[in-house]
């Protein structure tokens, strides 16, 4: 790593804090202006977002800590949730601490915006200091301009947006600012802290966790001297893991999930991390033989997981039940590769390879220790993008890293503008400057234009009129009961309402999730009995979303959802006028 001529942070005279602050501010206030309508009706932008909130409202409530279930899914079998209290604790925080000041409902308001933008501070914290230890100040402050001109990092980071995402983008922004750090065991220790709490909120991270361990095992092949940031990393994540599994999930359900940590995750951790130790403290080998080592801790841990896991050696979704994988998660499409995309992530997908071959730009320039540090995070920015390319969500890690070369090219642009004296160069500059902060731009110029001409649909985006969250609230007013309704509107009847719903589209709720399926894509009578066997005193459709036009389109002739949207409901069921908007329907069950 540098020596301390080369360390910008003993520079004197620079306050990268100030301009990191002053981007934020205007970030945010950007964001807050652009959901002022959501933030004043409380549309949240994800069903997982409403669900969330739902989580913090019943801990609030009384729940315990370390009782997940979410007793208003499937009121008869209640669904232990997967998520992480990691997530709820700055939100209990907020809006606990608030709500004896402003009562709980502007107490929420606060908290579901506050928390992402707290949030967003604390990437651009990370990505700034780096970037300032790198470059300047001013660099700092353009990475940080820049996280707010990536739509994958602007929608995981925007108001009422309180899912786990922007927390996991945290963690790896936070892991690669460690690795930049002066020592070894130090700085691999403070990124398996970061990578740890993000395995904890989701083993989503599992692979960035490899990534960045196969970096730093890189360092110590390269280097025996460096081999403590392997050993610090795996030391930390592992007494990181083990730690967050007792403060989050206690030890009362010790049930082997596959989709969260669990104790055979941390024995896995346990034991590479142990192997490693061992091998960095024993005489010093040759590469070839380091290498297979640490292969064998690897294996070992393996071992220890597949036999206390043996399930868990395929994905979480592997045993999905089919019909549940065929209509949900296959049409979950931010869990979907790139080429089952809109072509609309085609222009964001062009600001990250911007930043990769910028990135490559750099590391070439580059000599000595930078030159080692901008190979390890290109090594890390590829593997993440290539991630993103099979799980379009992922690729929001890589747009992270993209912020620092990103930011590098926007200062060069800014110095060209400044010194350039022709009129036609400093535009082209300045729109080359647009051209990476909004590509999409030229793209939705075009489909709009194509659209006031009748050519296209503008992206074939529809809105719907059913009004979601104000309909729900008016479930209030019926007697309380479990309401049978598609997957993706039963977070809104849970939050707006006191019923109880049969499935939300959350995957330990699989049984449930398939018979909802069944019976708007079968016949009514099935449906019937489907309704009876949940106990569901009401049924609900809202006619103009994605999710009943598939079961429409993909059931049999004649299906329940297809009577439902039709106007021809079974005569088992009543129908009930809320006043809602005639595409949010409601029916009572008679028998």
């Amino acid at each position: 790593m540098p020596g301390t001529d080369e360390d910008r942070r003993l520079r004197e005279g620079e306050y990268p804090l100030r301009r990191i602050l002053l981007v934020w501010l205007a970030v945010s206030a950007l964001l807050v202006l652009t959901a002022l309508q959501s933030i004043a009706t409380r549309r949240f932008p994800d069903p997982d977002d409403v669900l969330r909130l739902v989580q913090v409202r019943d801990l609030l409530a009384g729940q315990g800590w370390f009782d997940l279930n979410q007793y208003r899914l499937d009121p008869a079998n209640p669904v232990p949730m997967h998520w992480s209290r990691l997530i709820d604790l700055p939100l209990v925080a907020v809006i606990g601490g608030l709500t004896p000041l402003l009562g709980q409902p502007l107490a929420e308001q606060v908290g579901t915006v506050l928390v992402p933008l707290l949030t967003l501070l604390a990437a651009m914290l990370f990505a700034g200091r780096m970037a300032w230890r790198m470059f300047d100040v001013e660099t700092a402050g353009l990475a940080c301009l820049t996280i707010g001109f990536l739509p994958l990092l602007v929608f995981q980071f925007q108001p009422l947006r309180i899912d786990h995402h922007g927390w996991q983008i945290c963690a790896v922004i936070a892991a690669m600012w460690a690795i930049n750090a002066r020592h070894g065991w130090k700085g691999g220790a403070l990124a398996g802290l970061a990578i740890g709490a993000g395995i904890t909120i989701s083993l989503e991270l599992i692979p960035i966790a490899a990534l960045f361990g196969g970096v730093l095992a890189l360092r110590w092949l390269r280097d025996a001297q460096g081999r403590f940031w392997l050993v610090g990393y795996l030391q930390a994540l592992a007494a990181t893991l083990a730690v967050l599994f007792a403060a989050t999930r206690g030890f009362d359900d010790l049930t082997p999930y596959c989709d969260a940590m669990t104790l055979p995750h941390v024995g896995f951790f346990a034991v590479v991390a142990a192997g490693v130790t061992v091998l960095a403290y024993a005489p010093r080998l040759p590469w070839p033989a380091t290498l297979a080592g640490l292969g064998l801790a690897g294996m070992a841990g393996v071992a220890v997981f597949g036999l206390a896991s043996p399930d868990c050696l395929r994905t979480p979704f592997g045993a999905l039940d089919p019909l549940v994988r065929d209509y949900w998660y296959a049409n979950v499409l931010e869990g979907r590769p790139i080429w089952d995309q809109s072509a609309l992530v085609y222009p964001q997908l062009l600001q990250i390879v911007v930043g990769l071959a910028v990135g490559i730009h750099l590391w070439r320039g580059a000599r000595d220790w930078k030159r080692s540090w901008w190979g390890d995070y290109l090594l890390v920015f590829v593997g993440t993008f290539v991630l993103g390319l099979l799980v379009w969500r992922s690729m929001a890690f890589a747009s992270i890293l993209a912020a620092l070369p990103l930011g590098y090219v926007l200062k060069r642009g800014l110095e060209a503008f400044r010194t350039l004296e022709k009129p036609v160069q400093r535009m082209g500059v300045a729109l080359g400057m647009l051209l990476v902060l909004v590509p999409s731009t030229p793209y939705l110029a075009i489909q709009r234009l194509l659209a006031s001409s009748g050519g296209s649909d503008a992206g074939g985006m529809s809105i719907s009129s059913c009004d979601l969250f104000d309909s729900a609230d008016k479930l209030g007013t019926l007697p309380q009961g479990t309401i049978f309704a598609p997957l993706d509107i039963g977070p809104a009847i849970l939050q707006r309402s006191p019923h109880a719903v049969v499935a939300t589209g959350h995957h330990r709720a699989e049984k449930a999730m398939r018979d909802v399926i069944l019976g708007y894509t079968g016949t009514p009578d099935l449906a019937h009995d489907l309704v009876r066997k949940h106990g569901a005193q009401y049924v609900v459709m809202c006619t103009d979303l994605v999710e009943p036009e598939i079961y429409v389109t993909q059931g049999v002739k004649g299906s329940f959802a297809y009577r439902l949207r039709d106007g021809t409901a079974p005569d088992w069921l009543e129908p009930v006028d809320l006043g809602t908007p005639e595409t949010f329907r409601v029916w009572q069950v008679k028998n």
